[in-house]
């Protein structure tokens, strides 16, 4: 449980919520024990749960490493942020590049309230957090938090990790990713990671009935669906793949196998 002593009267603590799921699945603090009751249950049908929710986790450093180090970008905007869970997109980006800005997006009230840990930017660059639904991508695009931590004219990678498996057809997830995209100049960059369940399809659809079953329904994609994000962009080596195989490093472990990771990943650039 958190002992961080926030306000809980926008939080609905009986109910399990998909962001402080995954904070149980890795080991967090900032849960209750509806989330824990359905960890426990989703984990219990698919084991690897775990095991698949840290390679999303170490996929999106080894992204935001590269945006920083290799691409040169300085500028982040992160859409459905999650609790957050150190180190957080900030730091990896800013122990790379000092002067780093970091514009976080969730609608989440816990989020909120724990948002000082995403807050402690570096003297020389920025964080800023808007509160926002990213069903609503105007709303985003023009939060004044946004506007005075980052500037569109230069290139902004935008970065929507593990959140689009939550946004039904109905809500056109290309689409709101595409309205994102727009204001963005030349030299941006889209970072995802896409649910699927091409590689353990009874499994993972056993978790997503858990979801369902809690009330977050959830829309897994196939590799072609996922392609579709990336449309008009140039794929960075080695393209869409799963994120366990996306410029692996240290953190990944010969042994994690293909069906135990139920996530595409990528990054492209904006030409």
């Amino acid at each position: 449980m958190s002992d961080n002593g926030w306000s809980a009267d926008r939080i609905d603590t009986e109910s399990a919520h998909s962001a402080r799921i995954y904070d149980y699945i890795l080991g967090g603090k900032d849960y209750y024990p509806a989330d824990k009751e359905a960890g426990i249950a989703m984990s219990r049908e698919w084991p690897a749960l775990p095991i698949h929710m840290r390679a999303n986790r170490d996929f999106m450093n080894r992204a935001v490493r590269y945006l920083a180090e290799e691409a040169g970008i300085r500028q982040f905007l992160d859409i459905g942020t999650g609790i957050p869970t150190s180190p957080n997109l900030h730091e990896i980006a800013q122990a790379v590049a000092p002067d780093s800005r970091v514009v976080y997006v969730d609608n989440d009230p816990i989020v909120l309230t724990l948002s000082q840990g995403l807050l402690a930017s570096t003297p020389e660059g920025r964080t800023a957090y808007v509160e926002a639904d990213m069903c609503e991508p105007a709303t985003i695009l023009r939060a004044p938090e946004l506007r005075e931590t980052l500037d569109l004219t230069r290139p902004v990678a935008l970065t929507v990790i593990a959140i689009v498996h939550f946004v039904l057809d109905k809500d056109d997830a290309n689409g709101i990713v595409n309205r994102l995209l727009e204001p963005l100049p030349s030299g941006s960059y889209l970072a995802m990671s896409i649910g699927t369940a091409d590689f353990a399809p009874d499994e993972v659809a056993r978790v997503a009935r858990e979801y369902a079953a809690r009330d977050m329904p959830m829309r897994l994609r196939t590799e072609a669906e996922a392609e579709r994000f990336f449309d008009g962009l140039e794929l960075v080596e080695p393209g869409l793949t799963q994120v366990h195989k996306w410029r692996p490093d240290a953190t990944v472990t010969e042994d994690i196998k293909d069906e135990d990771i139920a996530m595409y990943g990528a990054v492209a650039r904006k030409p």
